[in-house]
Order: C-alpha cells, then sequence, then structure tokens
C-alpha cells in the first residue's frame, strides 16, 4: 500500500492487527499492476494486508489546519507578541509543538518580523511536531526552521512540501511521510513547549474543549501538553522550567529535574462573548450526564506551567500553594467573573514577584501589535511566499 503523505498512524495500526492474527482491509483509491504503473512507495507492505477494496471515489481530506491571515485579530497579534518575548525568548524554546488555531497561527506569521527584530534567529522555533502549517511557510523561507516531523498532511502543502524536503521528511518519491505515534512520542519525550488554545480553564488550571452542547476532540493534547515524568535528556528550556518548579521545594517535590513547558493560550472572552475560564469546568457535567469514569479534561491543571491572555502571562512554575495559583490565573482573567472576583493585593504582589507579566512589563507596547506585523496578511501572501508552490483548498482562494 502506498498511504502518501496522510500516512498518520495507519501503519501502526495495520501492523498490530496483523500480527494479532488480525484481517486487514485496506480500502483503495487506485490499483496498479505493479508492471507499467508502480507505487510511489511503500508505505505498508502486502503480506500485512488481508483485502483490498478498490472506492468508488477518492475519499475527501479536510484542510484541518489552514488559517487564513486575513482573519488574525490585532488581539491575537498582541498575544503572540508576549508569547514570543515572555516564553519562546525566555526559555529559548527550540524543540516545539502548536496547537490548532488562530493564535499559534499568528505566533508562525510573527516569527520571521517580530522575532527577527529580537534577534531570535537561530535561538528558539528550530526543531518542529507539526503538520504542515501553511502559516509556517514565510519562517521557513526566512530560515528559521530546521525540521518539522508531522503527525499528518495538509491539502495543498504537497508541491512545497517535496521542494522543501530539507524541512520535511519525505520519502524517495517526494511526498511527506507522516507518523502521527512518532509525533505523538516527540511531543513526550522531544518537545520542550506545547502551546494551544482551549474553550474553558478553571481555577486550578484544568483546561478542556468538552463543553456543553459542543464536545470538541482534543486531538494530540493531551499527549502533547503533558509532562512526560519519563523522559530524562537535558535541554536549556526544559531544565530551567523544572527549576522554576523545583525552587525552594524540599524532599522528592525538590528533587532536580526538568519539566515541559505547557501554555494555553486564549482570549479572556471567546466567541458569542462565552468567557474562557470559569470556576468550574463544563466537563464535570458532562461527566455526570454520560456516566463518565473521568471528567473529559483535555490538559490537567498541574501540566498547565503558564496561562496567556490578552491581559498577560500567569508563570504558574512559581506559584508556591493552590491560592497562588488561583489568584495568578485570575490575575489574566480579564473582566470575566472569575477576573474581576481576584484579590487585587495578591495579584499585585504576584505581579511584583513577576508571576504575572503584563504586555508593559515584557516592553511591549500594545499599539504597536498590528497586523503590519505579520509576515503574511492574507492567503496570497502564503501563495507568495512559497514560490507559488502553496495550493490553497478552494475555499481559502477569493482569485
Amino acid at each position: 500500500l502506498y498511504t502518501g503523505p496522510n500516512t498518520e498512524d495507519t501503519p501502526v495500526i495495520v501492523e498490530a492487527t496483523a500480527f494479532s492474527g488480525g484481517i486487514v482491509i485496506a480500502q483503495v483509491n487506485e490499483l496498479v499492476d505493479g508492471t507499467t504503473t508502480t507505487l510511489p512507495r511503500i508505505d505498508i507492505p502486502a503480506d500485512w494486508v488481508g483485502f483490498v477494496v478498490k472506492a468508488p471515489r477518492p475519499n475527501f481530506i479536510e484542510p484541518l489546519f489552514t488559517r487564513d491571515p486575513a482573519q488574525i485579530s490585532e488581539i491575537q497579534v498582541l498575544m503572540a507578541m508576549m508569547a514570543i518575548k515572555g516564553i519562546y525568548a525566555e526559555y529559548g524554546v527550540q524543540r516545539l509543538n502548536h496547537g490548532i488555531g488562530f493564535d499559534t497561527a499568528a505566533i508562525e506569521l510573527l516569527l520571521p518580523t517580530y522575532g527577527e527584530s529580537l534577534g531570535l534567529k537561530g535561538k528558539i522555533g528550530k526543531h518542529w511536531a507539526l503538520n504542515p502549517h501553511p502559516a509556517l511557510i514565510p519562517a521557513i523561507e526566512a530560515g528559521w526552521v530546521e525540521s518539522v516531523h508531522s503527525f499528518g498532511s495538509e491539502l495543498g502543502m504537497e508541491d512545497y512540501i517535496r521542494a522543501r524536503s530539507d524541512v520535511f521528511f519525505t520519502g524517495p518519491d517526494g511526498n511527506l511521510r507522516s507518523n502521527r505515534a512518532f509525533c505523538q512520542a516527540a511531543g513526550h519525550y522531544a518537545c520542550d513547549m506545547f502551546i494551544g488554545s482551549t474553550l474553558q480553564i478553571d481555577l486550578d488550571g484544568n483546561s478542556s474543549t468538552a463543553t456543553l452542547g459542543r464536545i470538541a476532540g482534543f486531538g494530540g493534547a493531551p499527549n502533547m501538553g503533558a509532562d512526560a515524568r519519563g523522559r530524562r535528556h537535558a535541554s536549556p528550556a526544559w531544565l530551567k522550567a523544572g527549576r522554576e518548579a523545583r525552587a525552594g521545594r524540599t524532599g522528592a517535590a525538590g528533587t532536580p529535574r526538568g519539566q515541559k513547558l505547557v501554555v494555553q493560550m486564549v482570549e479572556t472572552f471567546r466567541e458569542h462573548m462565552q468567557p474562557a475560564f470559569v470556576d468550574r469546568l463544563d466537563a464535570w457535567t458532562l461527566q455526570e450526564q454520560a456516566g463518565m469514569d473521568l471528567p473529559p479534561i483535555m490538559i490537567y491543571g498541574d501540566d498547565v506551567t503558564h496561562v496567556l491572555t490578552e491581559e498577560g502571562i500567569a508563570n504558574l512554575l512559581l506559584c508556591r500553594s493552590d491560592a497562588e495559583r488561583e489568584q495568578a490565573i485570575r490575575g489574566v482573567a480579564g473582566y470575566t467573573a472569575v477576573g474581576l472576583a481576584r484579590d487585587r493585593r495578591a495579584v499585585e504582589n504576584l505581579r511584583d514577584r513577576g508571576v504575572i507579566r503584563r504586555p508593559q512589563d515584557l516592553g511591549i507596547d500594545p499599539r504597536q501589535a498590528t497586523r503590519n506585523l505579520l509576515a503574511a496578511r492574507n492567503m496570497r501572501d502564503l501563495v507568495r511566499a512559497s514560490g507559488g508552490l502553496y495550493q490553497p483548498p478552494k475555499r481559502f482562494r477569493n482569485w
């Protein structure tokens, strides 16, 4: 079988099935005779496959990670500036994963502009566990990115990936060889940071995209957004996060080790003015309604190291009690009910200690957070940056 750019975890599932007495049935788009027409490469060997069925039409592929830069707001630009200066630069994050959404797309598009102005090229964002985000094209072309290992592919990026085999993991046929299992393992043991968005955060820092009336999938977030306690190889970002979390602690809690940076990046109010910060996650109600063993929490609060909003950054690594964590989260929750209930004196104390940092504390003027900083401001800019190789799906074209 040739599964191509969207190989993902198919070989792992097929191998597990074939070597445990199971039956593997492959639905394929095309059958070739192997003589006049051959496979571009072999992704799954024939002796693992029991039956082959030709599909009546090619399977539909959804461009999950594509985001139109024209829809990135200036608030998202401000948050991206804070992320780059207040987290990426502070920890020297070189190996990372970005979650899906406009928040992280803004970061990718600011690397060649704002990141360049800070002199950070070669110091951050070099190695990625990431689907081929079109928003990463300007940073790749500017020489920021050394490697991208992908969970899956992205529709329209095929020609660009083939041309940049120095960055992406491609086969002799030039097409991407994605591997979701390896990428999830890299998320645990190789990446120094995960940063992504969510729908709800509670006072303990627990985060979930499962809300009443909308149970969105977590994807790889529970893996990418977890601190792997089996990790032993060191990196500067991992070690610094570990030192901050353990400073002043004794006994087992103070034993030196590193820690993964897990950042939840969210505007205080999401669509329809729904607050992102709540006293109690909807996940608890969903657990009760569905009779689940556990509430569907995407990322557990004790794994979250930073909460980033338009109000600032809360560094939870520096908190030394549950009460401090609560006030740090309230301190960046803005005008939500959670934010309005903050203890002002406690929040100011946390700010004095550097646990909470506002844009001005980072030397960022919110008035400079404009869309002009984006390396691409629309889909056509991304096509130009790729040298015409990126072919956006029709829904993203207005030309």
